[in-house]
């Protein structure tokens, strides 16, 4: 059989670059080149069949966004960016097919993102912490994270914002617990433990709020009169609630998947994504495909006699590249053209065997 491993391509590379010595260029410097051309090239040139896989991911109870991590590696996002290159239709949720959007436009134009407005309670110019079982009232839960703000004003008139972040666990799953910061003080990474003095559970409502002004400094809302100023003195909460269902929409949007309902149990969400090639580590090892060798070979080859600038030799082997690049495309061409467009009337023309085929009726009821 012949020899496809990454020894090969080495050799082939040596060859097409005029380098037999490893004062030339080592194995490690053209095994550089080669999973650079695997990684970054070879998949921005072709999108091939066979790199079209399924992905599954599982939803958690009562959470609305999954994002895509470099930090968690048990999270089944981590890296996520680095392994799919592209997600395409269909989705399935839960076994059903579910409405697919990279588009917020259309997203939040059938699930709108409108606030429930309540006061819960009153400045005295004095307290600076509020909580659900003391000075204020609960707030109507569930309500969505990420989009939680209590408000106030202060005595100099300024105002007074917290909002709020998820606090996540092990894997980076959001909970059902938050904490609260100022605008642009929100820790750089989600943070792991809840804060006490500045914290909002999703599920019940209860939340306990220390105001802090514009330079994150705890500042007590005003004690206006209300006679004198009937809105200085209160407290408001925003939220959006929701009620939990089976979600029927997916929005996927600066790395993050959004879904529409918020679900109320776990459910698979499953889409396809064309894999990025896996770059070739050991000796012994060969392509996803065996036949992509000497694509590979000549695309990195290339990448050397590009930062040679022997642009001359260039020219000379991008006629066999290109021929190499046709037949590793061959093979998906194929497999595409026996699929025809897909249309609203595919269905209708493309019964099984009790039903209309190509003209004919072929039999059933």
């Amino acid at each position: 059989m012949a020899d496809s491993t990454l020894n090969a391509i080495q050799l082939k590379v040596r060859r097409l670059t005029r380098s037999p010595s490893q004062s030339q260029i080592t194995d490690a410097q053209i095994d550089e080149y080669i999973n650079t051309f695997i990684l970054y090239d070879f998949p921005s040139q072709l999108r091939l069949f066979s790199a079209r896989q399924t992905f599954t991911f599982y939803t958690i109870p009562n959470v609305d966004q999954y994002a895509t991590n470099t930090t968690y590696a048990n999270n089944p996002l981590y890296q996520f960016q680095q392994k799919y290159i592209t997600v395409h239709e269909p989705l399935y949720i839960g076994g059903f097919r579910a409405y697919y959007t990279q588009s917020r436009d259309e997203f939040y134009g059938m699930w709108p993102q409108i606030n429930a407005q309540i006061q819960i309670g009153v400045g005295d110019g004095v307290t600076t912490t509020f909580s659900a079982t003391a000075q204020t009232t609960f707030i109507e839960p569930p309500f969505i994270q990420n989009n939680v703000t209590f408000s106030a004003t202060a005595a100099d008139n300024s105002a007074l914002t917290m909002v709020d972040v998820p606090v996540v666990d092990a894997v980076g799953n959001p909970t059902m617990n938050g904490n609260l910061y100022v605008p642009g003080f929100q820790p750089a990474t989600p943070p792991t433990v809840v804060i006490p003095s500045n914290t909002v559970n999703y599920l019940t409502g209860a939340y306990t709020i220390t105001f802090a002004n514009d330079q994150n400094m705890e500042t007590a809302p005003s004690g206006s009169s209300l006679l004198t100023n009937p809105s200085q003195n209160q407290i408001f909460a925003q939220t959006i609630p929701y009620l939990a269902s089976i979600p029927t929409s997916m929005l996927y949007f600066d790395n993050m998947f959004t879904l529409r309902p918020v679900p109320q149990i776990s459910y698979p969400v499953q889409m396809e994504v064309y894999v990025r090639p896996t770059q070739l580590i050991s000796d012994e090892q060969s392509p996803q495909l065996e036949q992509w060798w000497q694509y590979i070979a000549y695309g990195a080859a290339i990448k050397v006699l590009q930062d040679r600038t022997d642009l001359d030799t260039v020219q000379l082997l991008m006629p066999e590249f290109k021929e190499q690049e046709r037949m590793v495309l061959r093979t998906t061409l194929v497999q595409e053209a026996t699929q025809r467009a897909s249309s609203i009337y595919q269905q209708q023309t493309s019964l099984s065997a009790s039903g209309w085929s190509g003209g004919f009726w072929t039999g059933g009821l």
